[in-house]
């Protein structure tokens, strides 16, 4: 299935690590030509530099500017845009009661805002080239409420409908836009909070109470299929949904 995405030009938001270059990898393997970008320059630089057509670019999705930047210079080096990925997000872990308005918009202005910005701009390139594949990165947390990260489930839940609505409003133009919405993995988002989940909940192991749920704590390999599929043909009739992958977390009481 090598070629299943050949000549296809993608780009990976938040792709320096965790989810975003695991994803820049799998597109890459199945033959499109990646642009990761990130906040941090060096570590989209190493991502992108393993992998077969890859390529490399700076882009803070909190900045409107620069992600319409980021589109207009890819389509203009490559021709097109084919599939967005908006994977970008930040997370902390503080109790609604404590929370500051600042922390709330920090969150939100990568998780959201960014989303909104990455989808709106890929998809007017897409529809002035007859078409491509958005993905959001949303989570399980959208679905559900999750004690400590209500700004992150908050910002989740509205790139859900976000996701709904632009699908709606591109399917005319040949744009598909789906939402990957996956249980906790084992990136460094959750595996560097676990102390503080730990403290905040009054839990030995954090790991444990989440593998309980789930299964076993996820991993990046549980995901990165899922956007292959979602950025390729064999995908063409799904438009506007929310695809859960969470070891069945959501499907139990207990």
């Amino acid at each position: 299935m090598a070629d299943v995405l050949k000549d296809k030009i993608a780009i990976v938001t938040g792709g320096a690590k965790g989810l975003g270059a695991g994803i820049a990898a799998e597109l890459d393997s199945e033959g499109a030509h990646v642009v990761v970008t990130d906040v941090d320059g060096e570590g989209a630089a190493k991502t992108a530099a393993g992998l077969a057509r890859g390529e490399s670019a700076v882009c803070d999705v909190r900045d409107d500017a620069a992600v319409a930047a980021l589109v207009a210079d890819v389509v203009g080096r490559h021709g097109k845009l084919d599939i967005m990925v908006a994977n970008a997000g930040i997370g902390t872990v503080t109790p609604l009661a404590d929370m500051t308005i600042d922390a709330w918009r920090q969150v939100l202005a990568v998780n959201l805002d960014g989303v909104f910005s990455s989808v709106r701009h890929a998809a007017r390139a897409m529809a002035a080239s007859g078409g491509g594949s958005i993905i959001t990165m949303a989570s399980i947390t959208a679905f559900a409420g999750s004690p400590l990260i209500g700004h992150y489930a908050a910002a989740k839940a509205a790139v859900v409908s976000l996701t709904k609505t632009a699908a709606i409003e591109f399917r005319g133009h040949g744009v598909r836009v789906n939402a990957i919405c996956p249980g906790f993995i084992g990136t460094d988002l959750v595996t560097d909070r676990a102390p503080e989940f730990e403290q905040q909940l009054g839990v030995d192991d954090f790991t444990a109470v989440i593998s309980q749920a789930q299964g076993r704590m996820g991993e990046v390999r549980d995901v990165t299929p899922l956007a292959a599929f979602l950025a390729s043909d064999r995908s063409r009739f799904s438009n506007g949904s929310a695809f859960v992958v969470d070891g069945g977390m959501s499907a139990s009481l207990v």
